[in-house]
């Protein structure tokens, strides 16, 4: 038996920083999965990205708790799948004990580090399989939680490499780089919500140092959330508001111009499950600077397709993009691995099989 009607439970469908979640969902649907999107909120953003109307996602969602049941038995799934341990797996598998099918679920990073439900090695224990994006991440949930390795299952989120990929122009900027008649190196770029663990604050300190060394730069912060005001004053205490622009949320057509432009992607978190974003630069062949914490060093192979820097360290990291900056040959060879790296490791229609086959083997 094939899984060929699958229903998946979020907390709020779209979300924008969530394109991990819509782009599964549409390499599904690609493939020719029937999916039905069980969404426990309303959307609470305008801003919303195109790939999701395009590939009718939108017209798949179902919202409130209290229509799930109603729509389930209408669309007759073969399988639930939840995203995150907390209330979207609670109601998955509840609704998976009402129609008798099998329910699955996705770790990712808040749900297994900050905000870890209540009992959650028993739902592992009664999902027919327990995801998480990354190794680390495994590590924690079998030593923290007592949830046995090989019932985990790792897969990382996937990123659609067909479209994040580099501008024709990149090369001939690499090589003006190379022979010295280029115009100066793009911007540095963080595509991250302004969220307490991703640590923004760090970041400013670096661009503080590199100010402070003479180091030519522009640095292009994109994203939002509950930390944004804090930043926005640390910008201004450390006088960067000419070199630092918070752009706030932005569409992936956005993201994109910005990475293919971007001379470095930098990523200052002090916990991370996979970060994506970090993916998606490289599949722009953008060499990324992050701090080696959680799943980041399996994005990145430090000094092959990027650098890894010790946590909490603003000189570090400020070194280490200074170092990209200033040598041109190595940014260049950095993005190359990691575009490679990307297209090989994390590209959506590599991951999303992995989906597709264990839940195959689940529903047979």
């Amino acid at each position: 038996m094939t899984a060929r009607r699958i229903a998946y439970i979020v907390k709020r469908f779209p979300k924008l920083t969530e394109t991990f979640i819509a782009g599964e969902l549409a390499e599904l649907r690609r493939r020719g999965i029937e999916l039905r999107v069980l969404s426990l909120a309303e959307p609470d953003e305008t801003l919303r990205h195109r790939f999701i109307a395009d590939h009718g996602l939108d017209r798949l969602t179902v919202y409130g708790s209290a229509s799930f049941a109603g729509a389930l038995r209408e669309f007759q799934p073969d399988l639930i799948h939840a995203h995150y341990a907390t209330r979207p797996t609670g109601v998955a598998r509840r609704l998976a004990a009402e129609i008798d099918v099998p329910f699955t679920f996705t770790a990712h990073r808040f749900d297994i580090y900050d905000r870890a439900p209540r009992g959650f090695a028993e739902r592992a224990s009664a999902a027919a399989a327990l995801i998480t994006v990354s190794e680390a991440n495994a590590r924690h949930i079998a030593t923290s939680f007592g949830v046995p390795r090989e019932r985990i299952h790792v897969i990382p989120c996937g990123v659609d490499t067909a479209l994040f990929c580099p501008a024709e122009a990149r090369a001939d900027a690499a090589a003006g780089d190379l022979d010295g008649s280029a115009e100066p190196p793009g911007p540095i770029v963080c595509v991250a919500r302004h969220w307490p663990s991703k640590n923004l604050g760090l970041l400013l300190e670096a661009c503080a140092i590199l100010r402070d060394r003479g180091v030519k730069f522009r640095c292009v912060m994109i994203g939002d959330g509950p930390s944004h005001d804090e930043l926005a004053g640390i910008r201004a205490q450390l006088e960067l508001e000419p070199l630092v622009e918070m752009i706030g949320e932005a569409e992936q057509a956005t993201v994109l111009a910005w990475l293919r432009r971007a001379s470095v992607a930098v990523l200052s978190s002090h916990s991370e499950g996979m970060p994506v974003s970090l993916m998606e630069a490289g599949a722009c062949e953008v060499p990324v600077v992050a701090t080696r914490v959680g799943g980041i060093p399996e994005v990145i192979e430090d000094n092959v397709s990027g650098v890894l820097v010790p946590v909490a360290d603003a000189d570090a990291l400020a070194a280490a993009v200074q170092s990209l900056i200033e040598h041109p040959a190595r940014r260049l060879a950095l993005g190359q691995a990691a575009q490679q790296r990307a297209r090989e490791r994390f590209s959506a229609d590599i991951i999303v099989p992995r989906y597709e086959s264990l839940y195959r083997r689940l529903v047979g």
